[in-house]
């Protein structure tokens, strides 16, 4: 039965565990840096450390698309949704690890819950980060 397959076990666990101990453990080696491919971008090398997170697509939420997001991308500068958590190190490094350019500048704007009403019915709009990139003149982000 495989309910009780762990009791057949208990003796290859033993001798797993003693094994284990007998290596020798190397003190303090850094992660090798990996080569990532994405279709269209160029190469970007990112630590092993990183790439076991998920650190670019759980900081970036989503391209914020409105008329002043599109004025300001003719000049470089691309606007964000991201989570209200995250800092400027980690959205620089999530917006050059998934597009594959270089970020000079990166600032954050945080937006207030706002009150809306419909006939009686009160309740409020979400609050929301955004985070305006400055990248590399030269360098495009294609958004839609």
């Amino acid at each position: 039965m495989a309910l009780l397959d762990f009791l057949k076990n208990k003796e290859g666990k033993e001798k797993a565990k003693k094994a284990a101990e007998k290596k020798p453990v190397k003190a303090s080696v850094a992660p090798k840096a990996e080569k990532v491919e994405k279709k269209g971008a160029p190469v970007v090398e990112v630590k092993a450390s990183l790439q076991g997170k998920g650190f670019s697509y759980n900081i970036v939420k989503e391209p914020h698309i409105s008329e002043k997001a599109s004025v300001l991308a003719e000049s470089d500068k691309y606007t964000f949704k991201v989570y209200s958590n995250t800092n400027k190190l980690e959205i620089k490094k999530s917006v050059q690890g998934i597009y594959g350019v270089n970020v000079l500048r990166v600032n954050i704007i945080k937006s207030p819950k706002k009150k809306r009403r419909l006939g009686r019915t009160e309740g409020y709009k979400k609050a929301f980060t955004k985070a305006v990139v400055t990248v590399k003149a030269g360098q495009k982000i294609e958004i839609l």
